[in-house]
């Protein structure tokens, strides 16, 4: 099968000014804004790679690189290749889960769980840009959330990870284990029998629950096992274990939890919840700092961007870990003594800011196409820009519609797009979604109805059905087939707009209902993106649509001066 590779090229504009000269630096939260849930890191010498879960969107895994924990690339993707996997069929929620990167002897390590399919697996590269190998399977290992350990002290390997109760028979709903195997790393099998490591959680007379997401960290001849518990909702938190050997036993801190944000007010100001699923790191400075996920809410437990990376400093107090947040809450920045390092290139992660992707161009590795790849679909033409087949598939279904989509990276934002297409019927449509899932989306289309040229806009039939036309345009002339499109997010609504002639703006509907699109009401476990989408409604047809360029800004009002 063809290799397809997607390289970064993009114009960028930051609007938050740095000084790579200085010796402090101001680590922004979330340090990856969006869609970025499950975080993992590795430091090699100076360098820091940074993974996350992507579900079914393909590619998956992305891997971003930086050397300050504050500037982070998009260097590659690990699931990269159709034929290492796809997730056809499946619904937008599944797929990827929780992966892992390590690295030992000079190979990294991804250990990852494909929900419904192949289960637990673990790739190898030498290069974490890529290429990443083929799969291989871990049979032994059931459950979820799988992690390699490395003790270099004795060039022993463990995987750690999340499984049922004991002997399958939970004791409550909710009721987890953590176990573990040795592991062979040259020839990536389990070896010997399984450790059960924790039973339920801390306190097992509490019945917590979902005691997931565990890693081990060495320090001072104390082997740290921890993990997150509670769920990864608002309940989340993460609590720590120590032993003297690996293998257990592991005894709980009795301050657990050592992060959670369940016990404060839910209205404070700019609130950030659901912490948890943590993972330490050695700083630039040497001292220890924590990634983490966590949302960022508009309203109550509603939010659209997904679970994001954050980070914050760790305290080690009499050899515990202790999150050092500077009070209860999480900051939206921490200041570090040490200087900062911009990457070249990268598309900003943290705070306000915006950029434009030249479609022109090669496509930058941070887009996202739904389930896998069909590079039969697309082509790049330096005229055009991005050219998309409308296919016959839609983004209700569970296949591969044309769709190539872009995280929506703030509360407040605005993502827009210059447009050719011309409908040669009410079956053709192309422009850009708002996108959740499957059963939640609202669509942006420029289409035809009773012979003329319209734009519609659409909402998703949560149930599965027809699309809900909520307004349109009335007929429009379009000179050249060429119209802008564009999206904004306030918080809790959406507004839609377009422009005939690239200058004047309509509006065509706003306040609509942003919580249509949210976590909350949509389920799962991801985000929303912002998606270019030609599609002809299950029709066989040879039209196209163009988009030469994506851009997009967030402003929210936490980082506003």
């Amino acid at each position: 099968m063809k290799k397809i590779i997607l390289f970064p090229l993009v114009v960028l504009f930051f609007l938050v000014p740095t000084d790579s000269t200085a010796q402090s630096t101001t680590l922004v939260n979330p340090i990856l804004s969006g869609f970025y849930p499950d975080p993992s890191i590795v430091k090699v010498d100076t360098d820091y790679y940074l993974i996350n879960s992507t579900f079914s969107y393909f590619p998956g895994i992305p891997v971003m690189h930086s050397k300050d924990l504050k500037n982070w690339k998009q260097i590659g993707n690990v699931i990269h290749r159709p034929s290492q996997m796809d997730f056809m069929g499946e619904r937008m929620t599944r797929g990827l889960f929780a992966p892992a990167i390590s690295y030992h002897k000079g190979i990294f390590y991804v250990s990852c769980t494909d929900i419904d399919n192949m289960g637990n697996f673990v790739v190898t590269a030498t290069n974490p840009a890529g290429p990443w190998s083929d799969p291989v399977r871990l049979p032994e290992v059931r459950g979820i959330d799988p992690s390699i350990y490395f003790d270099k002290e004795n060039d022993k390997a463990y995987i750690i990870y999340n499984s049922d109760a004991p002997d399958n028979k939970p004791l409550y709903s909710g009721h987890r284990t953590i176990r573990m195997y040795e592991f062979d790393y040259e020839n990536l099998k389990t070896v010997g029998e399984e450790i059960q490591l924790v039973n339920g959680g801390v306190d097992i007379s509490q019945k917590p629950v979902w005691i997931e997401g565990p890693h081990i960290w060495k320090r001072n001849g104390w082997y740290y096992l921890y993990a997150a518990e509670g769920g990864t909702s608002i309940n989340h938190s993460e609590v720590v274990f120590r032993s003297k050997s690996p293998k257990g036993p592991y005894v709980p801190y009795e301050n657990n939890p050592i992060l959670t944000q369940r016990h404060l007010p839910e209205d404070r100001e700019n609130p950030i919840t659901s912490t948890g699923h943590a993972q330490f790191v050695e700083g630039p400075d040497g001292k220890t700092y924590s990634i983490f996920l966590a949302v960022r809410p508009y309203e109550g437990d509603y939010y659209n961007t997904g679970r994001e990376t954050f980070i914050a400093p760790i305290e080690w107090k009499n050899d515990w870990p202790h999150f050092d947040l500077g009070g209860e809450e999480v900051k939206y920045a921490y200041q570090v003594n040490y200087k900062e390092i911009p990457q070249e290139g990268a598309l900003p992660q943290s705070g306000n800011f915006e950029y434009t992707l030249d479609l022109k161009k090669e496509l930058d590795p941070s887009l996202l196409f739904l389930r896998t790849l069909d590079s039969s679909a697309f082509t790049i033409s330096e005229k055009k820009g991005l050219v998309l087949k409308l296919k016959p598939e839609t983004i209700a279904g569970y296949e591969n519609p044309t769709f190539v989509g872009k995280r929506q990276q703030h509360l407040y934002s605005r993502v827009e797009t210059r447009m050719q297409f011309g409908a040669e019927s009410e079956y053709e449509k192309a422009g850009l979604v708002a996108f959740q899932n499957e059963t939640h989306f609202y669509f942006l289309a420029l289409s035809q109805k009773e012979g003329q040229q319209v734009v519609q806009l659409y909402k998703s039939n949560p149930d599965g059905g027809e699309m809900e036309e909520l307004t349109n345009s009335g007929p429009l002339e379009i000179k050249d087939n060429g119209i802008n499109l564009a999206i904004e997010s306030k918080g809790a609504t959406y507004s839609f707009y377009y422009s005939v002639n690239g200058q004047e703006w309509q509006l065509l509907k706003d306040n609509v209902d942003a919580k249509f699109l949210s976590t909350k009401a949509a389920g799962g476990f991801i985000g929303c993106l912002y998606g270019m989408y030609a599609t002809s409604s299950g029709e066989e047809v040879e039209n196209t649509a163009s988009f030469k360029y994506l851009k997009y800004s967030g402003n929210d009002p936490v980082f506003r001066d």
